[in-house]
């Protein structure tokens, strides 16, 4: 915990480099009867947490080291790292890590005497790992070194790469898995970097059990290497193609094992990937909108009780809508049709280009705004219709770059046959939105691993489950626990990990009621 923060609650106790919380949890569960009420009951299930303060050596692997994301984390870490700044026409920018929740946000501590919030960095309520620390590597079918393909991405101002040459240039991504049915055909000359080729040099994908073991050695070799305590692993890739759910292939743990080890069509680079960080326990993200999780993964993880998250990264267009839309249902406005369209042109819009690969990410977008419809059966419902027609487009235009524009209607219904139309143009410099949230995915990944809990009763601690909803606020289309519905609201995605950070040091639950000045 910060030095310059001391919590006075009689709910936390610190024992060496452990904290111990006593928590209550208050909810309430809901029955409807069939007369159509609610009988509400309120419920209380006592906790404690153990969290682990002392923060580990922590290498980060990125799979798509090498393209734009990638090398804009590195050159991140590499300027803050070193402090370097660089001149541009609008004057000296100094190295920061603006976007990032986890190092450039203030949470709210209390309040003061005189009745004012209070608030402190973020990352100062509890120890987290600083991505000045990361140890940085991964794979990438391209071979270009990080320079090289620093260069290639157009992210960075020139005058920035010159001075992260030096320190980029010695870094060669690993070869990476390629199945060139999963992404565009337009990647295919970047491929140069491939490990699962044969003898004379041609792609295999008939050794896919052969690209487990891979990527488990890879991680393996990388940990000892770095002398690391703790590894998580990040797809930063290409957008691959939906996997099709197929009975008997990858519905199970146990078929998505025997699957790979029967080289299945069916089974995807990302999801090689995910079954060999689970095997090991390595914590794997998905920062895209394909399907990596297909039911027999998410299984895999609860089997090896090993954490994973995903999908998508949430940065521009479509966390405005998760607030956007929020705001119209819970003003009692009805949002009756979205539109949201595109274009960009940088290499994620070029796989993208093609339909396969479009249609993962129309499906991340679309559903950020389901279960704010399913909030209000006033506005939603038979007779007026429960759904909100929502096109979404993306085009590929390569002139912008990385400078993505997004372009959204929203028409609403109001009272009395009455409308309401508002159009959002928005653009925004894609790695440098996307970036921050690897940064706070993988530091949340880090510290939620360091936390345990048992119920008061109960004598052993137990993991997080194997699903980290909790990282939801920076993704499109959160993972939700089977079962369970996925929380798309950004505000309610952001107050459950400040609630958690705060119960763990023995504040209350955060809440606006302000008596301080309500009550006389």
């Amino acid at each position: 915990m910060s030095n310059n923060i001391k919590f006075n609650s009689n709910k936390a106790t610190k024992k060496d480099d452990t904290l111990y919380t006593k928590f209550t949890y208050e909810n309430s569960t809901v029955e409807t009867t069939e007369a159509g009420a609610f009988n509400v009951t309120p419920t209380a299930v006592d906790y404690e947490f153990k969290v682990d303060l002392k923060t580990p050596k922590t290498g980060l692997m990125l799979v798509g080291l090498g393209g734009n994301n990638g090398t804009t984390l590195v050159g991140s870490v590499l300027a803050n790292k070193h402090n370097i700044s660089f001149e541009t026409k609008e004057g000296v920018i100094k190295p920061n890590y603006y976007g990032s929740v986890t190092q450039s946000s203030t949470l709210k501590l209390g309040v003061g005497k005189e009745g004012n919030d209070i608030y402190a960095p973020f990352n100062s309520v509890l120890p987290m790992v600083s991505p000045n620390d990361f140890v940085v590597g991964g794979w990438d079918i391209s071979k270009l070194n990080l320079s090289d393909a620093m260069n290639r991405a157009q992210v960075l101002d020139v005058t920035l790469q010159k001075q992260l040459s030096p320190y980029m240039e010695k870094t060669t991504p690993l070869p990476s898995i390629y199945y060139p049915d999963f992404i565009a055909l337009n990647q295919e000359d970047r491929a140069d970097n491939v490990s699962n080729v044969d003898s004379n040099g041609k792609v295999d994908t008939n050794n896919k059990w052969k690209d487990v073991e891979k990527v488990r050695n890879d991680i393996k070799d990388f940990k000892e290497k770095n002398g690391l305590d703790k590894v998580i692993v990040l797809w930063t890739a290409n957008t691959e193609r939906f996997a099709d759910v197929v009975p008997g292939v990858n519905d199970t743990a146990d078929n998505l094992l025997k699957a790979i080890k029967d080289n299945e069509a069916e089974v995807s680079p990302s999801t090689i990937f995910a079954v060999a960080c689970i095997l090991d326990n390595v914590p794997y993200i998905n920062g895209s909108p394909q399907n990596t999780f297909v039911p027999g993964a998410i299984e895999l993880a609860e089997k090896y009780n090993s954490f994973i998250g995903g999908d998508d990264f949430k940065s521009g267009q479509t966390k405005v809508k998760s607030v956007l839309a929020q705001y119209l249902v819970d003003a009692g406005i009805r949002p009756i049709s979205i539109a949201s369209y595109n274009h960009l042109g940088n290499n994620d819009g070029y796989n993208l280009s093609s339909p396969k690969q479009f249609r993962s990410k129309e499906i991340s977008k679309a559903s950020v705004v389901d279960d704010i419809i399913e909030s209000n059966q006033i506005l939603y419902n038979k007779e007026k219709g429960d759904k909100i027609d929502h096109c979404i487009v993306i085009k590929y235009l390569p002139a912008v770059g990385d400078s993505k524009v997004a372009m959204d209607e929203y028409y609403s219904e109001l009272m009395l046959g009455g409308h309401n139309k508002i159009s959002i143009h928005n653009v925004c410099e894609d790695s440098l939105l996307a970036t921050p949230l690897i940064i706070d995915l993988v530091v949340m990944t880090e510290f939620l691993s360091r936390v345990s809990y048992k119920k008061a009763d109960e004598s052993n601690y137990e993991d997080f489950y194997a699903v980290l909803t909790l990282l939801s606020y920076w993704l499109k289309a959160p993972l939700a626990k089977p079962g369970f519905k996925a929380i798309n609201g950004l505000n309610k995605q952001r107050l459950a990990v400040e609630n958690l950070l705060r119960l763990l040091v023995g504040l209350p639950i955060n809440n606006e009621l302000r008596f301080e000045e309500r009550l006389l």
